[in-house]
């Protein structure tokens, strides 16, 4: 058999190779932190669900263009607030030694 390698392999190891060259070492995701981030997920997608209940019910009832836009880039922040406070928590729990809540 060849020892020829898809594009993929070449991407991965020269993605690994910057990462070791940077200091940036990946360790593998125990058990632990795998059910801890699908937590932390599973916890952000209710409150992005419950957030975006509420704006839709709130835009039935703002009438005024000025208005509404105000509240559309409220909800578009807090979105984005709520996204970037799970990504920490996320990489929080990856980067911890050997998992565990936190």
């Amino acid at each position: 058999m060849s020892d020829l390698k898809s594009s993929y392999e070449l991407a991965m190891e020269r993605l690994k190779k910057k990462d070791a060259d940077a200091g940036v070492e990946r360790r593998p995701v125990t058990d632990a932190q795998k059910a801890e981030i699908a937590e932390i997920r599973s916890r952000y997608e209710a409150k992005a669900a419950e957030l975006e209940i509420v704006h839709v019910r709130d835009m039935w009832t703002i009438n005024d263009p000025d208005a509404r836009a105000t509240a559309d880039d409220e909800y578009r922040r807090t979105r984005e607030r709520l996204g970037a406070e799970r990504d920490a928590k996320i990489n929080k729990v990856r980067d911890a030694e050997g998992g565990g809540l936190g």
